[in-house]
């Protein structure tokens, strides 16, 4: 593991690396911020990141609460080991002017956030992911070897987080009906942060101040390409898992059986214990033609019809 940890293109595409190398760019980036570097390097990991298949369906509010308990999880181990090391390194010239504690660290908040979804002996329940042990074990070898790389991390993590993590809290919240006062979604709360745009600003002035030169800015935006990559790494993983609870009802759902997963959760199959195999989970048509925007139409007539007449007759 540390071999694959000290391999300097571990998790970072061919592609993206010659993007950012050879004259051209070394011309161009003399002239940039490293702010300016980071998002100019990253667009294409960005991109891909924000376009995996689990971040678009949690956009879309197609997300299990089991689902986004192992998100939560994956979180908190990845956030655990980065706030390790910042407070490791919060000496390190290359990384002090980016120490904010108070107003960043969210091992607390997630802390309350497994709380909440595993119960009080939550870390007896919980274990590490392989795809999130792969960006933990990362973080903690940059941290001890090359703490200047943790200013990648520390970007990638926290700018993410206030930005699109505040449109992600409104969705879970919405979909799984979680509390409107915070349990469950603490991660996505900075209560320190009084204004989240001009926070960023000065964050990346500060990153903008470091004295860097141009061959550890180089390795910060490779670095970057690679947390992205981790990330990517972890999003696959839960939609994989995602699949496994495609079955799961939310709460007040009906249960149905589409042809995944274990069929004892299905009320028809539950039912037809030693019927022919062969036979249609009615459940699932019937949900299908529930769906079917005309005869949405047909049944909110009739509903209207009968409260009308209800109405007549107790007049």
């Amino acid at each position: 593991m540390l071999s694959e940890l000290e391999t300097p293109s571990d998790g970072v595409d061919e592609s993206e690396k010659k993007s950012y190398r050879g004259p051209e760019w070394e011309n161009h980036a003399k002239k940039m911020d490293l702010s300016e570097l980071l998002k100019e390097g990253t667009k294409e990991s960005h991109d891909r990141a924000e376009n995996t298949q689990f971040v678009k369906d949690f956009l879309k509010g197609h997300i299990k609460k089991d689902l986004f308990k192992l998100a939560t999880t994956a979180l908190y181990f990845t956030y655990s080991a980065l706030e390790e090391e910042m407070d490791r390194n919060k000496d390190h010239p290359a990384f002090t002017p980016l120490y904010f504690p108070t107003e960043l660290h969210r091992k607390e908040a997630l802390t309350k956030d497994m709380e909440y979804f595993f119960g009080e002996e939550w870390r007896e329940k919980v274990k590490c992911s392989e795809a999130t042990q792969y960006y933990v074990d990362r973080i903690h070898y940059v941290g001890q070897h090359e703490p200047e790389l943790l200013v990648a991390h520390a970007y990638t993590r926290y700018m993410g987080d206030l930005s699109g993590g505040q449109v992600l809290k409104k969705v879970a919240q919405r979909v799984l009906k979680l509390p409107t006062t915070g349990e469950g979604t603490q991660f996505y709360v900075f209560e320190n942060v009084d204004n989240a745009q001009q926070f960023k600003q000065f964050y990346r002035a500060r990153m903008n101040a470091l004295e860097l030169d141009l061959k550890t800015k180089e390795k910060i935006v490779e670095e970057a390409n690679r947390a992205f990559e981790y990330n990517m790494q972890i999003f696959n993983e839960l939609d994989k898992a995602g699949s496994l609870l495609a079955t799961e009802p939310q709460d007040g759902e009906l249960l149905v059986h589409d042809g995944k997963g274990d069929v004892r959760k299905c009320p028809y199959y539950a039912g037809q214990q030693g019927a022919h195999e062969g036979s249609a989970c009615p459940f699932k048509n019937i949900t299908a033609l529930l769906r079917q925007p005309n005869l949405q139409l047909v049944l909110a007539a009739v509903v209207a019809l009968a409260s009308g007449l209800m109405a007549w007759y107790f007049m």
